[in-house]
């Protein structure tokens, strides 16, 4: 959430950053908010002067030798008058703090100053590659085309169970599917000394409000109710993880701090409708490592490239050719600075598609979530910045070990960083290993 203050302070530098996104500031609705409230305040500390003034009068009145019962009944009446307008004004100022809080929760966070400007993802920036094209002397497949002809994948069953974008992994892959997952959080906590949480799979309002996934997109989620009880099925490991630390003031010494959990994640994907609905690109569910790192403002940039290196290690260890983009403003998430997107090459979509993204929050998140460290110089409390990386969706990871190592024949090669978590080298096209 951005602070309201500063966008008051810096109206055009905000007005325009928001622009770079597509997004028109809200100036003048939230310039009569304040106004507002700061009379509201203005009045409610003048009444509460008079307050202490009545209450001084009265004491002088008790402390006289010629007690005035009369005119310290009014006296008192008056102070009952005034407290009762200084609790209407206040109950009128939490409401309008409320309505400005609430419009600016739908406010998305700024761009940092680097990001690329453009309106969509034709607009992102290429910054490397990474590895080999893999080249075939036939034409490749794409993985649910493989899968389904080895009969590891069950898309049938799948929509049975639960309907479309729901799938039944069998044998081999659901072996490989075990076999990433551990693999990436090997390298996560064991590796790269990221500290493993097992959380919660629902969560209430407030810890989607924290990372930004609420108000703004609520159609986008899957809300689970008992009787009066509430709780949102997570979108992301982000959203638990981040919220760790909700309300809390972490010693400087302390930072950065960095947490990895594999969690399924759970997205309605509205307004999807049509797009990608073969294989195993875009489902209601599907599981994740996720890594977010919490660090003091000045170190976020360095964090980011560390946290981005570290995603990067596991394609690299699996052998996969992706691509780095920075993504442009146009096509950056709600609550992000920058991101780094992976992209991964999908011989049988001919097409890089996203793996994994890498993203600081800056202070955005932190302030919703309020979520402070205490400087060790000044002892002052100050927003820590949040980052978060896909450790990687261990579905769109399967598919590009598949796709990427498909032979001419069906059988499907297994990367030997993967093997002694498979316990297999190949999978033939009849779905058998060896």
């Amino acid at each position: 959430m951005l602070d309201y203050r500063q966008v008051l302070a810096e109206p055009e530098k905000y007005r325009e950053l928001l622009l770079r996104r597509g997004h028109e500031l809200p100036l003048e609705i939230i310039e009569k908010l304040n106004a507002t409230r700061l009379e509201l305040t203005r009045e409610v500390e003048e009444l509460r002067r008079r307050l202490n003034v009545g209450s001084k009068e009265i004491s002088k009145l008790r402390c006289s030798s010629e007690i005035d019962t009369r005119k310290e009944n009014e006296l008192r009446e008056q102070m009952t008058q005034i407290s009762e307008k200084i609790a209407e004004l206040e109950a009128e100022r939490t409401k309008v703090e409320s309505q400005l809080e609430s419009l600016m929760l739908e406010i998305p966070n700024i761009p940092a100053a680097h990001t690329p400007v453009g309106q969509s993802d034709q607009d992102n920036l290429v910054m490397r590659h990474w590895g080999v094209k893999p080249a075939f002397d036939f034409q490749p497949k794409s993985h649910y085309e493989l899968a389904e002809k080895n009969g590891l994948l069950d898309f049938e069953r799948g929509a049975k169970l639960a309907g479309t974008r729901f799938t039944v992994l069998r044998g081999a892959a659901s072996r490989l599917e075990r076999a990433l997952m551990n693999l990436m959080l090997d390298m996560a906590v064991l590796e790269h000394g990221y500290t493993p949480v097992s959380v919660p799979y629902m969560v209430n309002r407030k810890t989607m409000i924290g990372t930004g996934q609420l108000p703004k997109f609520e159609a986008d989620m899957f809300r689970v109710t008992a009787g009066d009880r509430e709780w949102f099925l997570i979108p992301t490991a982000e959203v638990p993880v981040t919220n760790l630390h909700a309300d809390e003031i972490i010693p400087e010494a302390e930072l950065p701090l960095a947490y990895c959990s594999l969690t399924p994640c759970f997205r309605a994907e509205a307004g999807s409708a049509g797009r990608d609905i073969r294989g195993l690109i875009r489902q209601h569910q599907f599981d994740k490592v996720e890594m977010v790192r919490f660090t003091k403002p000045s170190e976020s940039w360095k964090e980011l490239d560390i946290l981005t290196q570290h995603a990067e290690n596991i394609l690299q260890r699996l052998n996969l050719h992706y691509r780095v983009v920075a993504l442009c403003t146009g096509d950056l998430g709600f609550a992000a600075q920058f991101t780094y997107d992976l992209e991964v090459w999908l011989p049988g979509q001919n097409a890089y598609r996203e793996i994994s993204s890498c993203s600081n929050y800056g202070d955005y998140q932190a302030r919703r979530a309020r979520i402070r460290y205490k400087r060790s110089d000044s002892g002052k409390n100050e927003l820590v910045h949040t980052l978060n990386g896909s450790g990687m969706p261990i579905g769109r990871a399967l598919i590009a070990v598949i796709e990427q190592n498909q032979r001419a024949d069906g059988s499907i090669a297994i990367p030997e960083a993967l093997q002694k978590y498979t316990g297999f080298t190949i999978i033939f096209p009849n779905g058998k290993t060896d």
